[in-house]
């Protein structure tokens, strides 16, 4: 059985994105991305609402397209091989995107699903194969965590505060419960906090 991997940065106070979707408040820690990206194998599974998916499909397959480095996606400007290792794995990911609005998706390995059904995804997880990601997301992911679906939550807590913002549960999900896996500071002042479904 496959797992359903959640990994978002939020705010101090628990955001995600600012109200208009920015990500430019995010404290980049490059020993973290550095230790994600030397740990990165396999092509693996990654799901999307649109609106992270927009996102990614207009940096990411320029980004690596560069060399061996690949810039920040947000945040402050620099490049880095863990970025680049990062990039090369998010495009050659299989990347199912859940959306309504779009009327196709052309960026390598994409596929477009319509409705939300969380037998689909149920399905998905019981197929072979490496386990699936979900970055970002909120509606997707609030819409996971409602049916049960995902499995481990990773949250790389920034030292900011935003004050408003856009919730990552947002959806009227039920109590629940989890358990703490692992927690780690980082020398900018990040925290990587792991749950799993308790």
């Amino acid at each position: 059985m496959r797992r359903i991997h959640m990994f978002n940065r939020v705010s101090a106070d628990g955001y995600f994105a600012t109200p208009d979707g920015g990500l430019d408040w995010v404290i980049q820690e490059p020993t973290m991305e550095a230790e994600i990206g030397g740990g990165i194998a396999g092509e693996g599974t990654m799901l999307f609402g649109r609106k992270t998916y927009d996102g990614f499909e207009s940096f990411w397959p320029n980004a690596i397209k560069q060399g061996k480095t690949a810039p920040s996606p947000h945040g402050e400007k620099r490049e880095s091989e863990a970025l680049y290792q990062m990039g090369v794995h998010i495009n050659n990911a299989t990347k199912i995107v859940f959306s309504r609005s779009r009327k196709d998706v052309t960026w390598h390995n994409s596929r477009l699903v319509r409705e939300f059904d969380p037998a689909f995804v149920a399905e998905l997880k019981a197929q072979p194969g490496g386990d699936i990601m979900i970055f970002g997301s909120g509606s997707i992911v609030s819409l996971l965590t409602r049916h049960g679906l995902i499995d481990d939550y990773t949250f790389v807590v920034s030292p900011v505060i935003l004050g408003s913002g856009r919730s990552i549960f947002a959806g009227g999900e039920s109590h629940r419960a989890l358990a703490l896996v692992d927690a780690k500071s980082y020398p900018r002042g990040n925290v990587v906090l792991r749950y799993r479904k308790a």
